[in-house]
């Protein structure tokens, strides 16, 4: 695998920030007029189904390729280590070797850096309502909505959406429902 932009991130689910952030990469690419390509790596994902981690890697790389719209854009599926100092080398068994990183988070440049890789860090946007555990909160509670129209709506202010459309077509915000602390359902 030859070296690329990465971005990485866990994807639970595909939100505004997540867009946001690989828009700002592919720029960057285009205004670096970089010959590397592009590379998003889905995190955790072996990750066992919980509220934290309700959808698999293979329906977080529908979500991200239904965004993408045919952009040529490498998706690799990288499994936690739990060991962060460790964790670049792990994941460039799967993301491949030493390229840039592009990232939002101080944590990952560290990592990356003191792995010798280049880090482009870009600004966190709307921080305070793009986070997965808000997004899943507010999905967890519409998981007993019925009205579709309503689902969508309420969903459309954080996630893109087609990513929304694919979610609701799949009945994937119902998973949610039974995920509250103890088994209970919501609502």
């Amino acid at each position: 695998m030859e070296p690329a932009l990465i971005v990485l991130g866990r994807f639970q689910p595909f939100h505004n920030g997540h867009a946001s952030m690989i828009s700002a990469a592919m720029s960057f690419l285009g205004v670096d007029d970089s010959d590397l390509p592009l590379r998003i790596c889905i995190g955790s994902s072996q990750a066992e189904q919980s509220l934290d981690n309700p959808w698999s890697a293979e329906e977080r790389e529908q979500m991200i390729r239904v965004w993408l719209d045919g952009y040529d854009a490498e998706i690799v599926h990288v499994p936690d280590l739990g060991d962060p100092p460790n964790y670049v080398r792990h994941a460039e068994k799967f993301h491949g070797p030493p390229g840039m990183i592009f990232t939002t988070d101080e944590g990952t440049s560290e990592l990356y850096r003191a792995a010798d890789w280049f880090v482009v860090e870009s600004d966190l946007i709307n921080r305070g309502d793009w986070q997965g555990w808000r997004i899943r909160a507010t999905m967890q509670m519409l998981s007993t909505v019925s009205e579709e129209d309503a689902i969508i709506a309420a969903l459309s202010i954080n996630i893109p959406q087609e990513v929304v459309q694919l979610i609701v077509e799949n009945g994937w915000h119902h998973r949610l429902f039974y995920m509250g602390t103890g088994g209970e359902p919501v609502g």
